[in-house]
């Protein structure tokens, strides 16, 4: 059954609506005897008489749906409205009232009409008075008749305000005199059908005026809006007081439906937009039901509240797994069923490719990845080149943190080999032979996660040997001037590290936000084992704030990015440890590595990002960096020796492009010297 959330409506109007009109004969002086109610009801209230709608069987109250995921469209933050319709308008039973016939032997004819020259009332107040005389026919100066007389008094006892009432008329030279007798129902006590949420003590405050006084219409209209109040006030944005019933004793019933959840269902859409495909079939997804409803904070058998939703919607687009989440209620207030509707990212994908440089020549690749692997986002990425002169690899699994399995710590393992051109030692100093340096990494990590309050957290495990050679893989311990490489002096390099990371992550999103922040502070302290006995500890801070603003009209959302990080390292610095400032991920405008690398350093960006067309964005931006005059710090001065500044400046503007491989970006940037660059990758610089 379902009551729309304007089921209210006056004692007037349901008084009125009961009685039936009818020509009616004159009588004599006629006494109507008492008449007695046992199921008094008396509804709600408010000031304009609204029509009572219907209570039937479980549908569609409100579809709800929240706003895609920002990450892939760019659409609006999440609003929830509010909104409960009802379809098949019902009236509420009546009381069960069965007047007494009259008693009185002075007419014994037909019901003669005669005209009544005094109405009064007597036991009632001025408010139940005024109750009496809108919903009774007979009236001063009117006709009236002995039936129209019973029919008042059946009309004052379902209005549910009286414990009995009765009439007494005397006939006069004018006319007829009529008097009716009523008992208010005086409240004695209280109690409440249908609360969870709602306690006594909440309600017993509201109607704490009305306990041992006469019934007062007005008093508990009162205390219904402020009942209301409190539900919305408190996040239940579904509940309603439905009705207030009074028995003969004085106990007022409060009858209220609070959005109870009955279930909560899954349904997946596909591109079209439907959770059916074209043979009439569900359309099915790769993420199991069981572990998103572990997701989600709000459970079968708990009351519905508008910031859970939100916070449990939240919780869906930051796993990563999906572009929308729609969500419709069904039922009504007093047992709904939750149904998320999910569109589902392309969570498995492969690449195949191939390129050529004049640094490593030919190279094909092969990319795997896999973010839903068994359907409760465990994500696996495989990176695998092979060329002419080397074979790289990257592998990493990760099995995050369930806050629904507390007990058990999410973690990473990852492998790699890789070799590149040296962002520390650039073609400014070249190794004796004339050729580049470059450096060659292999290793691997294990990290564990957990959550520590309001901080994500993590502790890992991380080896990695480091080589410095020439094109051809020859290991080079030193430069062309003879400044060192490695901090073992032989061109090679073991540093094995613990880890420790805590981020507290307040994004809307996690791979586009349009508003929150995140901070993310670490250590990493190694420890002196292997080649190097490298012995030295690394401090980072990293913060973002987005923020949403509206400089033109816009469907997408326009932010303000800006981003701060700094960095310092205490101890034995191996020069291609040092932090590289310059690149398409520091200073645009600037080659990897060319502002500086430095023992310490700072960095400032400030992005505007906008919409151009629904797969397009613009951003214009800022970056700022400088190693803190640290360069000539580092083991060999490697800063110092190129030339770099150590500190640079650079801005431009750049395009994002919402790709299926994910957002490309491409980025123009000109720097403080004069010289510009274009700068490409995947995702948002920060």
């Amino acid at each position: 059954m379902r009551v729309s959330s304007a089921a209210i409506f006056t004692l007037a109007t349901l008084a009125a609506s009961n009685v039936t009109q009818q020509a009616i004969a004159a009588t004599t002086e006629t006494t109507t005897p008492l008449a007695k109610a046992d199921n008094l009801v008396v509804p709600v209230i408010e000031e304009t008489p609204v029509k009572i709608e219907a209570v039937s069987a479980p549908e569609t109250l409100v579809t709800q749906q929240f706003s895609p995921n920002p990450s892939v469209k760019n659409n609006p933050p999440v609003v929830l409205a509010q909104k409960i319709e009802a379809n098949s308008p019902v009236v509420l039973p009546p009381s069960s009232i069965t007047p007494q016939p009259p008693t009185s032997n002075i007419i014994t004819g037909n019901d003669l009409v005669v005209t009544a020259t005094d109405v009064q009332i007597v036991g009632a107040n001025p408010e139940l008075q005024q109750v009496i005389r809108q919903i009774i026919k007979t009236r001063t100066g009117g006709e009236t008749s002995e039936s129209q007389l019973q029919r008042d008094v059946a009309t004052i006892l379902e209005t549910g305000l009286f414990v009995s009432a009765n009439v007494n008329s005397r006939t006069t030279p004018n006319g007829l005199t009529v008097v009716y007798q009523v008992q208010p129902i005086v409240v004695r006590s209280l109690q409440l059908s249908g609360a969870k949420a709602l306690t006594y003590q909440v309600a017993q405050k509201q109607l704490q005026s009305q306990i041992g006084q006469p019934i007062s219409p007005a008093t508990l209209q009162q205390a219904v809006q402020q009942l209301n109040k409190w539900y919305v006030d408190n996040g239940y944005n579904l509940a309603r007081v439905l009705s207030i019933q009074p028995n003969r004793q004085g106990v007022l019933t409060l009858n209220v439906a609070e959005g109870l959840v009955g279930d909560i269902k899954f349904r997946f859409i596909n591109d079209e937009g439907k959770t059916v495909d074209s043979k009439g079939n569900p359309v099915t997804g790769r993420t199991k039901p069981d572990f998103l409803k572990q997701q989600l904070q709000l459970k079968p058998g708990q009351l519905f509240q508008e910031n859970v939703v939100r916070q449990d919607v939240q919780k869906l687009y930051q796993l990563g797994l999906f572009e929308a989440v729609n969500v419709a209620l069904e039922g009504d207030a007093t047992k709904l069923d939750l149904v998320y509707e999910l569109k589902e990212t392309g969570a498995r994908a492969v690449n195949v490719g191939g390129s050529y440089n004049s640094d490593q020549g030919l190279i094909g690749t092969v990319n795997y990845q896999d973010q839903n692997i068994g359907g409760v986002n465990n994500t696996l990425g495989v990176n695998v080149g092979v060329g002419l002169r080397d074979f790289q690899f990257d592998g990493k699994f990760t099995s995050p943190y369930r806050e629904t399995t507390p007990d058990t710590l999410g973690y990473t393992i990852n492998a790699f080999r890789n070799r590149q051109l040296s962002q520390t030692f650039d073609d400014q100093v070249n190794l004796a032979n004339g050729d580049r340096a470059r450096e060659g990494r292999i290793g691997a990590s294990i990290s564990l996660q957990r959550p520590i309050d309001d901080w994500n957290t993590s502790l890992g495990l991380n080896y990695t040997r480091t080589s410095i050679s020439d094109r051809q893989g020859n290991i080079t311990p030193t430069d062309a001037g003879g400044n060192a490489l490695t901090a073992s002096g032989t061109g090679t390099d073991d540093l094995t590290t613990v880890s420790f990371t805590a981020t507290k992550d307040r994004r809307n999103n996690v791979l586009n936000p349009t508003q929150g922040s995140v901070l993310s502070l670490s250590t990493e302290q190694s420890v002196p084992l292997g080649q190097g006995n490298i012995s030295m500890n690394r401090l980072k801070a990293n913060y973002s704030q987005y923020v949403p603003v509206q400089i033109f009209n816009s469907k997408q959302p326009q932010v303000f990015a800006f981003n701060v990080q700094a960095g310092t390292v205490l101890g034995n610095l191996p020069p291609y440890e040092a932090f590289n400032l310059g690149g398409s991920n520091s200073v645009r405008g600037y080659d990897a590595g060319n502002v500086g690398s430095g023992r310490s350093y700072v960095l400032a960006s400030a992005e505007y990002r906008f919409p151009i067309i629904p797969i397009v964005g613009g951003v214009v931006f800022a970056d700022y960096a400088s190693d803190l005059g640290s360069g000539d710090t580092v083991l060999g001065d490697p800063a110092g020796v190129r030339g770099k500044p150590g500190n640079g400046f650079g801005y431009g503007a750049g395009i994002r492009l919402d790709s299926p491989l994910g957002l490309i970006r491409a980025d123009y940037g000109i720097n403080d010297q004069g010289e510009s660059r274009v700068h490409l990758g995947i995702g948002q610089r920060f």
